[in-house]
């Protein structure tokens, strides 16, 4: 298969940069300063796999992406690049897309269950410490054996009050409870519902095989999750783009190595999956990352600064695209030097020093060959996209949402039983049985009052003879005297 067009090499005129589609599952990222050209970078990468039949998921942060539905328009500065490359027959064209919205705003409502996020992703969306994070698993396990489903977060919030409440039946079998631990939990929760966590977590939930699907004319799908609202709260987003990847990896079976991918991700913003991640979490992604290749996944990561990686996964990230960098302070500098040093060198570029003199549009790539192997760096100009570039109008994409049958499966929510209807139950019941001992112990209690009030001793029923007679005045005498004697006594 043909390499994928992204540009031209600006120092050897008309020859031609892409990415080779058997190549692509390598991942890739894209990196480079704010304003430099790296959406419209990762436009065209995305509009090249869907035009060989890859389906594509890219979060827009920025909400300018969805212009990539719509073909583009002729612009004379489009004419000078396309002449400066040498690209001839070059023909607008949109591309299939599908919009996905976690608010089910501007998109097919996505959610998840707790239970598919798993208590390893809750705990880093809830900003756990790791007694927290002890407490949690225990409340998933005690789901598990007992066969709860646990799929929005009132199943998660009134199991944490069970557990809690009940830890002694629980400890023996699962290890400590601290109701510190359980509350700080719940006090999480609370702040998740405030964000809109209520929103996305619940059925119908999101199968992937919804988003990896090719139109009728056998171009890829291009998924668009509007992520700018989603953006106001990062750890949301990134550990909810890190449960999708994870999905993907869990659900697709291994595909080895495909003559082009199943599938590309888009992760843009990626410096936000890997902020204040712990050591564990980290690992994961690490092995998410190298794995999820043979599952044929295409794994592309976008951000400004390469240093925002970690190395062991960009390690893994085999075709790069470097647009310009700033260096003026000791990091930009060190992130210079860094970009520089991770690209297979160019006897005849200067690398570090080409990073800061790129104008916009242009950019330093290297793309992997046929035997897997990077390509030497080259200065690329990249190529305009066939779509439009900038937000699509708001009728147009409305138009675009509401025609999915997608959007209509998944608009309604839908709260079916699970653990919160099954431990309300519980809790009813015990309440009940409590209440109804209680009334037993109380009617119990008062009939030994009445029992031993109908048997009277022989003095009392004296008294209450005499006391009987009060209406005389012999009665009134006697009583005072058998009264007081008693009283003396």
């Amino acid at each position: 298969m043909d390499p994928l067009l992204m540009g031209g090499d600006l120092d050897k005129s008309g020859e031609h940069v892409g990415i080779l589609p058997g190549m692509a599952n390598r991942h890739g990222v894209i990196t480079g300063a704010t304003g430099t050209g790296k959406t419209v970078t990762l436009q065209c990468i995305a509009e090249n796999f869907s035009r060989i039949g890859v389906p594509v998921f890219v979060s827009d942060v920025k909400g300018d992406f969805s212009g990539v539905q719509t073909p583009g328009s002729p612009h004379e500065k489009v004419d000078e690049r396309l002449e400066a490359i040498g690209i001839d027959n070059f023909e607008f064209a949109g591309n299939p897309v599908e919009f996905w919205d976690v608010f089910g705003e501007k998109g097919t409502a996505v959610r998840t269950t707790v239970s598919e996020m798993g208590p390893v992703l809750m705990a880093r969306l809830l900003g756990l410490s790791e007694a927290q994070t002890g407490v949690l698993n225990i409340c998933f396990r005690v789901a598990d054996d007992e066969g709860m489903l646990l799929l929005d977060l009132k199943d998660l919030r009134l199991l944490l009050k069970f557990v809690g409440d009940n830890s002694d039946q629980y400890e023996s079998e699962y290890g400590n409870i601290a109701s510190t631990s359980v509350g700080a939990v719940q006090r999480s929760l609370l702040g998740l519902e405030d964000q809109g966590g209520n929103v996305f977590f619940g059925e119908p939930d999101i199968s992937i095989k919804d988003m990896i699907r090719t139109d009728q004319n056998g171009k890829g799908i291009i998924n668009i999750l509007a992520a700018d609202k989603l953006m106001q709260n990062p750890k949301i987003y990134s550990t909810f783009l890190l449960w999708l990847l994870s999905e993907l990896f869990e659900e697709l079976p291994e595909a080895g190595d495909p003559d082009k991918p199943v599938m590309a991700f888009f992760f843009d913003e990626a410096h936000l999956l890997f902020d204040e991640a712990p050591k564990a979490l980290l690992e994961k992604i690490e092995q998410v990352v190298k794995l999820i290749r043979s599952k044929g996944v295409g794994v592309y990561f976008i951000t400004q600064n390469p240093l925002d990686i970690p190395d062991p996964v960009l390690a893994q990230l085999g075709n790069r695209v470097q647009h310009a960098l700033r260096a003026y302070t000791p990091r930009e500098q060190k992130a210079v030097k860094a970009a520089a040093g991770a690209f297979r060198q160019n006897p005849d570029l200067d690398t570090e020093k080409v990073i800061t003199e790129l104008g916009v549009g242009e950019a330093l790539v290297s793309f992997l060959d046929e035997k897997g192997a990077p390509s030497v760096v080259r200065r690329t100009l990249i190529r305009p996209p066939y779509s439009q570039i900038g937000p699509l109008e708001n009728a147009k994409r409305d138009q675009v949402i509401n025609s999915s049958m997608l959007y209509r499966d998944y608009k309604d929510a839908v709260d079916k039983e699970s653990a919160y209807e099954i431990l309300q139950k519980r809790i009813d019941e015990k309440a009940l049985a409590e209440e109804e001992a209680a009334e037993a112990k109380a009617k119990e209690k008062e009939e030994k009052k009445s029992s031993k009030g109908g048997r009277k001793s022989n003095s009392e029923r004296l008294v209450g003879n005499v006391i009987g007679s009060f209406g005389s005045k012999i009665g009134r005498e006697i009583a005072r005297g058998v009264l007081g004697g008693i009283l003396r006594k």
